[in-house]
């Protein structure tokens, strides 16, 4: 042995031939039943990868597991114990001078050798793996990582084959991840150990802790792919492989799920309803029924789980996508009898979109609440995601609230829910822009119940009256600027002495204590616009917005469909005149406007605003650092440029006025024209405005 090891050594590219030779004594030992032979043959091949310090061992690695598998297939059981101990023992010994684990560590770290990766290899290495780590089933590892594993622990074949699991996952590259995977899946398939639960939950807390984050959607949408594939099998073995994605989804990183997200819930919801037919026809085949008994239970505990995991998945998406989620599940999901639109009045439940602090229960009633200290609020700073969220969508709101206070036949519950979504917009998803809006917008609220142009019943504009007073009241102590609470409390006490039905303890009761007609409101029982601007502006808002009156917005579908009617009546007007043009097939046709063309214009709007910023910056950066003699030339040019265009536009607009005969014969026998201003000239009362 000493001999055969200095050879190796001195000569390291012998090694194949080495390990070919080994490999093909102990076929033939063990064919002959020579089982000390196998013995020895082992014994030096283990020796040898222990002293090897060569990078190059790829084809010895490959001689070494193909007599593993010449062991692990054997029918002795002295046999199979020396291959498992042969990869669990030898190979994984720490006390190797790198210091590593034997084969694996050996040929990862060699970037020549990759083909241990290949699907031959993984079928080999993996079950293996897993056999050792089953065995040892009972001794399940208590972390993430073994790092905190008592030293006995470490030294049992259970926890060296799980730490040289985790070490060949963790060296796993994208394109490997597969073939790592599916192994532990036909492990599963084949010893029926999705059923337990328990050994795979562990196989695949293993795996998705040892590979990089990145990689983990992959290991997810292999699952989704085996989940599929065992659409057919019985209720527990998809129940187990849907706890495992569970549990996956749980582990891996937010946002992991992957490019195709929508195609996770579609498997799931899927399943789920393949998991309703079985339980109603009552077989899994519907040519063939009853060919397979549908135990009922079975059932509803994997719906119940299929449930639990796309609420899983769900939790690791931004909260924007989440209802993106929710209305694909919505369009998915058969419920008899659903109306498409929600209820006019119901528990607020459709406002756990935007309620992540359980704060809406807070706000179920209107009221003026002196310290909302009491209330216990919980309030975070605003994210990127719900900035983004506010700057597309936030104008829809504004308009949907603004509009609903003007319905007529809004009651107390229309109002409380109003109440609701405008303090959840402000403490879930306010920004300092946000809050001056919707200051404007509860002001906007107030002229909307003062307008006399808004038929609307004296019951209507009390509760605007008191939905705009309660609101102001709550969002002046979230902003907590002394001045503006100030003014807010000074109006509420002058309306508790004079107009208590313009409060909501006198409105939004069983019997509102209101008046028949509601007299002219001025002076201290209203909001002031500029006073609120004046005592904001000093705390670093912005005055200017603050001080102009909120109007709703058209929102982008209106915008839509105003261009569409406006693209129609063009289209038309160009068919008349084409059609009455003589040159009409000299005509090039007009650009198309479509849907992908709008919704362009739309996207690059943002971009647009952008370039803007960057135009102003340089503008000014030029007028602060050039030299005066630039800065007069270029306004010279740009003065002469304005004065260029005036000219053409006057010659333009200027024309001869009407004569008798058309012209005007000058004593020269030549036709002259006369200017006359465009302003004097009188045009048709059609063409006026």
């Amino acid at each position: 042995m000493e001999k055969l090891t200095f050879y190796a050594l001195s000569a390291p590219e012998k090694l194949d031939r080495i390990g070919a030779y080994l490999s093909e004594r102990l076929s033939r030992d063990v064919a002959r039943h020579r089982y000390g032979y196998v013995c020895i043959a082992m014994e030096a091949l283990d020796q040898l990868l222990m002293a090897c310090h060569c990078q190059s061992i790829n084809l010895f690695v490959e001689s070494f597991l193909k007599m593993v598998r010449k062991l692990l297939e054997a029918d002795k059981p002295n046999l199979q114990i020396l291959g498992t101990n042969s990869v669990c023992t030898h190979c994984c010994m720490v006390n190797i001078k790198e210091n590593i684990h034997g084969v694996v560590r050996k040929t990862v770290n060699d970037e020549l050798q990759a083909n241990i990766w290949d699907p031959q290899h993984m079928d080999k290495i993996v079950p293996s793996l897993l056999f050792n780590l089953q065995s040892g089933e009972g001794t399940e590892s208590r972390s993430p990582s073994p790092l905190q594993a008592s030293e006995k622990e470490r030294e049992s074949p259970a926890e060296l084959t799980e730490r040289c699991f985790r070490e060949l996952l963790g060296r796993s590259a994208y394109g490997n991840i597969k073939n790592a995977v599916t192994p532990v899946l036909m492990h599963l398939d084949n010893h029926s150990l999705w059923e337990g639960k328990t050994f795979a939950v562990r196989c695949f807390k293993i795996i998705m802790y040892s590979i990089q984050s990145q990689h983990s959607h992959l290991v997810i949408q292999q699952l989704l792919g085996h989940l599929d594939a065992n659409s057919k099998s019985s209720a527990t073995v998809r129940a187990g492989i849907v706890e495992v994605l569970l549990e996956s989804a749980a582990i891996a990183a937010s946002g992991s799920v992957g490019p195709t997200v929508l195609e996770v819930f579609n498997t799931l919801l899927r399943h789920l309803r393949l998991s309703v037919d079985y339980e109603l026809t009552g077989s899994y085949d519907r040519i063939n029924i009853g060919t397979k008994i549908i135990k009922e239970h079975e059932e509803r505990q994997l719906q119940e789980a299929v449930i639990r995991t796309i609420g899983s998945f769900a939790n690791t998406l931004p909260t924007y996508q989440r209802s993106e989620v929710m209305l694909f599940i919505m369009g998915k999901v058969p419920i008899p009898g659903m109306h498409p639109t929600l209820p006019s009045t119901g528990s607020g439940t459709d406002l756990i979109l935007i309620d992540r602090h359980d704060n809406l229960p807070k706000f179920s009633t209107i009221s003026i609440i002196s310290d909302i200290s009491v209330l216990k609020l919980k309030v975070d700073k605003c994210s990127r995601q719900d900035n983004l969220f506010m700057k597309k969508h936030a104008q829809h709101l504004y308009r949907h609230i603004y509009l609903c206070s003007k319905e007529q036949s809004s009651m107390q519950p229309h109002f409380e829910k109003l109440y609701s979504l405008l303090a959840l917009i402000s403490m879930e998803l306010a920004n300092e822009e946000v809050v001056v809006d919707l200051i404007r917008v509860a002001l906007a609220l107030q002229d909307l119940a003062l307008s006399s142009e808004e038929m609307l019943p004296v019951y209507n504009r009390c509760a605007i009256h008191a939905l705009s007073s309660a609101y102001l009241n709550l969002i002046s102590q979230l902003t907590t600027v002394p001045a503006f609470c100030q003014h807010v409390h000074e109006v509420i006490e002058m309306r508790q002495k004079e107009s208590p039905y313009l409060l909501p303890e006198d409105v939004f009761i069983e019997n509102p204590k209101i008046p028949k007609t509601l007299e002219k409101l001025e002076g201290e029982l209203l909001f002031q616009q500029a006073k609120i601007t004046e005592v904001l502006g000093g705390s670093g808002y912005n005055t200017e917005r603050l001080a102009t009156p909120y109007v709703p917005q058209f929102t982008d579908e209106d915008r839509l469909s105003k261009r569409k009617s406006v693209g129609e009546t063009i289209s038309l007007q160009v068919e008349v005149e084409s059609r009455n043009s003589p040159e009409k097939e000299e005509r090039t046709p007009a650009e198309e406007i479509t849907f992908e063309t709008l919704k362009n214009t739309i996207v690059d709007s943002v971009g647009v605003e952008e370039q803007e910023k960057e135009r102003r910056r340089q503008v000014v950066e030029k007028f602060q650092k050039a030299p005066f003699e630039e800065i007069a030339a270029h306004c010279g040019a740009r003065a002469t440029m304005l004065q260029s265009k005036l000219n053409q536009i006057f010659e333009i607009t200027i024309r001869p006025p009407p004569s008798p005969s058309g012209t005007i014969t000058s004593s020269y026998g030549q036709t002259q024209s006369r200017s006359v201003p465009v302003y004097e000239m009188k045009f048709p009362d059609l063409c006026v405005y």
